[in-house]
């Protein structure tokens, strides 16, 4: 299945009009334009398609609600259908909770890790960046964005590329932020270390991860 094309904040304004709550639902797709008032879905927290306007809330089953967690879900780390179900697989065989560690496994690719360090703007640039060959793990460079961490790693910028007008902006925005607990941010080295793995309390991907068991479950 190929990678989604389109306008991106369709899917935003569909999860938020989805959201049975009325929460608007952001999927962080365009980096900083999210946060700012130009943000689709708060202009327009409406589902796309003008067939859609207009009309209230319609009832939606249990199976619809699976599917939309799930939907939601891959969206938000742009991972492919199949590739999305593989690591549910994968995380079912792992004693414990399957929810938790499917959304480990989902946070510990690389280009996640990427984005989290706020060393890209979206999830889609970090899976840029990584392609391009920028990045390092323990001083080997890896260019596959599904790369998965592990505790321990250490992730680095290529010395050449930490020349790029990108990474001159990028550092700046992640010197001022903050990284998740489960990273640690080494300015002096411009590198990052996995310090564990990420616990549910530290993962704030706003999906309920046993919808998506049950939907993979039936």
């Amino acid at each position: 299945m190929s990678r989604y094309t389109g306008p991106v904040c369709r899917l935003c304004r569909r999860e938020t009009a989805a959201s049975k709550t009325g929460e608007k639902i952001k999927l962080f797709l365009k980096g900083d334009r999210c946060l700012s008032k130009k943000c689709a879905v708060e202009r327009r927290g409406t589902a796309p398609g003008q067939k859609t306007q207009g009309k209230g809330r319609q009832k939606v089953s249990e199976y619809g609600r699976q599917l939309r967690e799930k939907q939601k879900m891959r969206r938000y780390y742009g991972v492919h259908e199949t590739q999305f179900e593989n690591y549910f697989r994968e995380a079912a065989r792992v004693p414990g909770q399957t929810g938790k560690t499917f959304l480990q496994l989902l946070e510990r690719r690389l280009d996640n890790v990427v984005y989290r360090l706020n060393l890209a703007n979206s999830r889609a640039q970090a899976r840029q960046l990584v392609t391009h060959r920028h990045f390092r793990v323990n001083g080997k460079l890896v260019n596959i964005p599904s790369f998965i961490v592990k505790a321990g790693d250490v992730v680095s910028i290529g010395e050449r590329s930490k020349k790029s007008p990108v990474f001159e902006s990028n550092l700046e925005v992640a010197r001022a932020r903050h990284a998740p607990e489960w990273l640690e941010w080494n300015d002096q080295e411009i590198s990052a270390k996995v310090l564990q793995l990420p616990s549910r309390e530290q993962i704030d991907t706003p999906v309920d991860e046993q919808l998506i068991v049950e939907y993979y479950s039936r």
